[in-house]
């Protein structure tokens, strides 16, 4: 039996307010902190810590995460770029031949913050998680990192569904008999948006989109479009069995209370589907050129599960 492919051409724009766009992405990284500050609210109180120092540890989590995701995909996947645009790593905004920013400056748009990487936001998790346990004697790092790996994870599956409403992180060229053939018509290889407007002669991207899926005489430009593997659907779906997992062995079973085996269960296991997936995404970058053999995401994914079976297996203190 066959499965058609089918397109995806969501504006990725939920509605702008001025020349702010708020989009799904952006709102999905904002249920993600959410939903993981309620999770933590519950381990909070499970464990009969003040919600002080969960509000404290709120604030050192969202700082660090966002600014090291950011840091990351600069420095791991896109410094060719931004070595030469530097007032862009920490604003939301891009160069752009046709842009007005705030309707004053002109060569420049507002894109919302975009391009964000999961090593990055882990190795600056730790470092937040690190600063924050030295604010509280009675809060050890590895406690504190044992119990928020639970909400991280369903909150890593929230980003990837949020890189598909962006079409960005597409996967690797599929015939579209596949059952899950993505034809990603708003891929920024397959059809930029400058390509898009120059083919339909549209004023805006999102009207070029809309002609190239919808105008039969754009058909055989549609038809040009290559289906993909949505691979960021693969890597979501396996991050809520990564969250179940971690979730159910925090309440479930005393692994809690073994110093750093929850931390480094999540590295494992979240780091296994990171570097097994790559093999369905197309190249994102970065330094895989120079090494070879694997993808930049695979290289910064082993040591990361390395450094989690560390924490696993490691011996334990014994009590006294």
């Amino acid at each position: 039996m066959y499965f058609l492919g089918f397109d995806w051409n969501p504006e990725g724009t939920l509605f702008k307010l001025g020349f702010i766009q708020i989009k799904y992405y952006n709102l999905l990284w904002i249920a993600a902190f959410i939903l993981g500050w309620y999770i933590m609210k519950r381990i909070f109180q499970n464990e009969k810590k003040s919600m002080d120092k969960l509000d404290s540890l709120f604030i050192y989590g969202v700082v660090s995460i966002m600014l090291g995701a950011r840091l990351g995909h600069v420095f791991f996947y896109d410094w060719d770029y931004y070595q030469n645009h530097m007032l862009e790593i920490l604003l939301p905004i891009r160069e752009s031949a046709g842009g007005n920013l705030f309707g004053i400056i002109n060569g420049y748009e507002f894109t919302g913050f975009t391009g964000l990487a999961s090593h990055g936001a882990t190795i600056a998790a730790i470092i937040g998680v690190w600063l924050y346990s030295r604010k509280w004697e009675d809060i050890s790092m590895l406690w504190v990192l044992d119990r928020m790996v639970v909400p991280t994870a369903i909150g890593a599956a929230f980003v990837r569904f949020g890189n598909f409403f962006n079409s960005e992180i597409n996967g690797k060229v599929v015939d579209k008999s596949y059952f899950l053939a993505t034809r990603f018509i708003r891929d920024s290889d397959d059809m930029p948006g400058y390509k898009a407007m120059a083919l339909t002669k549209e004023n805006t991207e999102n009207a070029a989109y809309k002609a190239i899926e919808h105008n039969p005489e754009f058909t055989s430009i549609l038809e040009s479009i290559p289906y993909r593997h949505p691979a960021q659907l693969y890597e979501a779906i396996c991050y809520i069995f990564v969250f179940v997992a971690l979730y159910l062995l925090y309440w479930k079973t005393d692994k809690k209370d073994k110093t750093g085996y929850l931390f480094g269960f999540f590295m494992v296991l979240l780091f296994t589907v990171r570097f097994f997936v790559e093999y369905f995404k197309k190249s994102q970058g970065g330094f895989e050129e120079s090494l070879g053999l694997l993808s930049t995401g695979q290289w910064l994914s082993l040591p990361m599960i390395g450094i989690g079976l560390y924490f696993m297996f490691k011996p334990q203190p014994k009590k006294a």
